[in-house]
């Protein structure tokens, strides 16, 4: 019995007490991966307000604009991960006893939590630089406001006007023909009022029946002096601007969609590769480290 306890023994598996974690050289490669990206995403800061003008001609498209800013941002990635992952392999104490393979796994995943780590940093960082440029873009807002509102006291103490998305459609539909003076001293607010409501009517049911066209350009004749052919051909032209720049937000819309989905794909498709060049860099620098600390060891041997 005591052969076969001391065989056992002898084939114990040892637990170190000690963690396999190296926190130490996992927050130092996310804090130098944090200082690399914050000093590269201000480069391409400057870069890009050189790629932009406030005269016409100078200034690089929008499109241009938009896809060298991506690509900065992922080589902003790619450097940051590398150089944090490598870092956090190389500051990593010897783990003597663990097994090659072992060896490998706590590096890649050391490289890991080193990118994570600064990911959150950085992510911290922005949040919170975009809250205090929108509280700034929020009391200049306020402060511009309240100067219109002293400005024109008047003009914005009244709410009982039509809409202003279509206040510009409707002054184009009671345009006289012919400017007199008899018609410059008369008053179109009811007229205006009621049209307005037709047309947020048509745009809630997105098209506008023609028993109102028809009303519509009785209503433009009576005030403007055209006849009900051309009082009808104006409402027409102005009812297709109407469609054309509801189109025209519509396509805007869509391609600001496809925009944000673009990005969002390439940021989560260069979050990843980040990691694994994190992870790789972390082995890498670990692999180093140990083969440094195997030629010390054999040059103190041999002395």
């Amino acid at each position: 019995m005591s052969v076969a306890y001391e065989r056992k023994a002898d084939v114990m598996p040892i637990e170190s007490s000690k963690s396999g974690m190296s926190w130490g050289s996992i927050f130092g490669g996310a804090v130098a991966a944090t200082g690399v990206t914050l000093i590269l995403l201000l480069v391409g800061s400057g870069v890009g307000l050189t790629m932009v003008s406030p005269w016409s001609g100078e200034s690089s498209s929008a499109a241009t604009v938009g896809v060298t800013a991506a690509i900065w941002l992922v080589v902003v990635q790619w450097l940051s991960s590398a150089l944090g992952g490598y870092l956090t392999g190389r500051l990593r104490t010897k783990w003597a006893a663990a097994h090659t393979d072992e060896v490998f796994f706590r590096d890649t995943a050391h490289g890991f939590l080193s990118w994570a780590v600064a990911t959150v940093f950085v992510a911290g960082f922005l949040a919170s630089s975009l809250t205090s440029l929108a509280s700034a873009g929020a009391s200049a807002v306020g402060t511009i406001a309240t100067g219109a509102t002293v400005a024109g006291g008047a003009a914005a103490a009244s709410s009982s006007g039509p809409d202003l998305a279509t206040s510009y459609f409707t002054d184009a539909l009671l345009r006289p023909e012919q400017q007199t003076a008899d018609r410059a001293g008369e008053t179109n607010g009811a007229a205006t009022a009621e049209i307005s409501r037709i047309l947020l009517q048509g745009a809630k049911n997105g098209s506008i029946p023609d028993q109102d066209k028809t009303y519509i350009a009785s209503i433009v004749a009576a005030r403007t002096g055209l006849s009900e052919g051309d009082a009808r051909g104006r409402v027409d032209t102005v009812l297709k601007q109407i469609d054309d720049a509801k189109t025209a937000a519509q396509t805007a819309a869509d391609k600001a969609r496809k925009a944000s989905a673009t990005t969002a794909m390439l940021g989560s498709l260069s979050l990843l590769i980040g990691a694994f060049i994190s992870s790789a860099a972390a082995a890498l620098g670990g692999r180093q480290r140990d083969e440094e600390e195997d030629l010390v060891a054999i040059g103190r041997s041999k002395m």
